[in-house]
């Protein structure tokens, strides 16, 4: 699966922002999705998972009632929503999808293909 992430920018402090994860490839359906985020100087750090066909989801604690992962497998896309961002949440932010079909992980091993990703900068 190819992936290209966007829908980075500038937003100030309780803002919001919705990420966007084109597939295209192997059959996207069929592989879970998941969102990470580097910071500059720190360890590429999971964000959120869901599985291949939308019925669960998964978050890190820091991100947990703020974010929101959905998928749209006839679009072949993927989504991250972002509401109340804080300082913290600055990154880059990554699209991947699980090495193995059907499956889902929360750490970066359990991932095989990477978008690019996209910058989010929040100002305080």
């Amino acid at each position: 699966v190819q992936l290209q992430a966007c829908g980075g920018g500038l937003v100030q402090a309780g803002g919001s922002l919705r990420l966007s994860c084109a597939a295209s490839g192997r059959t996207f359906s069929s592989y879970g999705m998941g969102w990470f985020r580097q910071a500059p100087g720190k360890e590429r750090e999971f964000v959120a998972v869901i599985s291949w066909r939308g019925g669960t989801t998964e978050y890190a604690d820091s991100v947990k009632g703020r974010f929101t992962i959905s998928r749209d497998n006839a679009k072949n896309m993927g989504y991250l929503q972002m509401n109340s961002l804080n300082p913290e949440d600055t990154a880059v932010y990554y699209c991947a999808t699980s090495r193995s079909p059907y499956k889902r992980g929360n750490v970066p091993g359990d991932f095989g293909s990477w978008g690019q990703g996209t910058l989010v900068t929040v100002s305080s």
